[in-house]
């Protein structure tokens, strides 16, 4: 039967370059834009007394959190450079190459 015989395993995937696993992009290009949804949305609301209902705090929400996340990917990426056991393994080998945000 076929399913006698043993399963050769497949080789290990190639590793994915570092600018596509390079999270610095995505954050700061999504923080940004929630803070331009704020601002937009604040010149909307006292500007042209819109009504912006949930959208002004959930923007405000995202723009801090992303904020937030900023500052935890830097500490990260700090504890790491500085060989601390409890950072993330391969941070900086992976992110080394691409030195477009920092």
């Amino acid at each position: 039967m076929a399913g006698d015989q043993p399963r050769e395993r497949l080789p290990a995937p190639p590793p994915l370059p570092a600018r596509w696993v390079d999270m610095r992009p995505v954050v700061a290009i999504g923080t940004s834009l929630w803070f331009l949804a704020y601002c937009g949305l604040l010149v909307a609301r006292y500007g042209y007394q819109a009504v912006t209902g949930i959208w002004l705090p959930t923007c405000l929400a995202g723009w801090v959190l992303g904020l937030i996340g900023t500052g935890i990917m830097y500490w990260q990426r700090a504890a790491g450079r500085r060989g601390s056991r409890s950072a993330q393994t391969r941070l900086i080998e992976r992110q080394s190459s691409n030195r477009l945000f920092g």
